[in-house]
């Protein structure tokens, strides 16, 4: 059975809205083609309740909803010679696929070229180990720099807001609510905010100022029990962020000489 809790979290859902989203997931390859009745009538309930749960969900209805969750559940299928793609071939041309260089100037600009505010980096679970690398690789670049987890006390980010220049979260789900509580801190308080998540909508990446989105090819495994490249793309974006980063400093030592 297939994770549905990112989905409805935060959505006050029913007992009976969870069976429906649960049924819609698990059959995702008809639902569309039986239609609203039909659904309503396996799931002992009405037409209203399946429409009034794509409303629930923040959907405009329920074939918008089907859209929305089909690609979360469906995997890209294979090249026909069996090779795993997303693990033997990530290249340049991937990183730039959901993301393009006016993004990675951005970033640059209002993060990467910070002097005397912090970079504040927040994560949890996977994200975490992930964001102590980009918090590592910031510190040996001289870049002043926070890096809190989910276990840290919420004292670590209040207590620097003041100071705090830019703040870099990471979800692969894109709808961690602790994440997206610090989004809406920083917010009230005008600080610059970039999130790298999936590459498909999800609440995070619509609030950020700068969002990069990497390939996720198991987009409902919350707890990373599959295996999946989104973790290696992210850190090898990291990595084409410092890339570009070096170049521009080294263009910028050339014209002043």
């Amino acid at each position: 059975m297939i994770d549905i809790s990112k989905i409805i979290q935060g959505k006050n859902l029913t007992e009976l809205d969870i069976q429906l989203v649960q049924y819609i997931i698990d059959n995702i390859d008809d639902v569309i083609h039986k239609g609203v009745r039909t659904i309503a009538k396996e799931n002992f309930t009405s037409p209203a309740t399946v429409i009034r749960l794509s409303k629930k969900l923040g959907y405009s209805g329920f074939v918008d909803m089907y859209y929305q969750l089909l690609p979360l559940v469906k995997k890209p299928e294979l090249p026909q010679n069996g090779v795993a793609k997303d693990f033997l071939e990530i290249s340049q041309k991937d990183l730039l696929t959901h993301n393009s260089t006016a993004d990675i100037e951005t970033f640059i600009q209002k993060v990467l070229n910070l002097n005397q505010s912090y970079i504040f980096i927040y994560a949890t679970g996977f994200s975490a180990i992930a964001a102590e690398y980009l918090y590592k690789k910031l510190l040996v670049l001289g870049r002043k720099t926070i890096f809190a987890s989910g276990t840290d006390s919420i004292g670590v980010f209040e207590n620097n807001l003041e100071d705090i220049g830019a703040l870099v979260v990471i979800s692969k789900s894109g709808e961690t609510q602790v994440v997206i509580d610090k989004l809406l801190a920083a917010k009230e308080h005008q600080i610059f905010t970039v999130s790298f998540t999936k590459e498909t909508n999800n609440r995070i990446a619509e609030m950020a100022d700068l969002t990069f989105k990497i390939v996720d090819h198991n987009k409902l495994d919350d707890r990373n029990m599959l295996p999946n490249s989104f973790f290696p793309s992210l850190l090898l974006m990291f990595e084409f962020l410092f890339k570009h980063y070096v170049e521009s400093l080294s263009s910028q030592k050339d014209d002043n000489q």
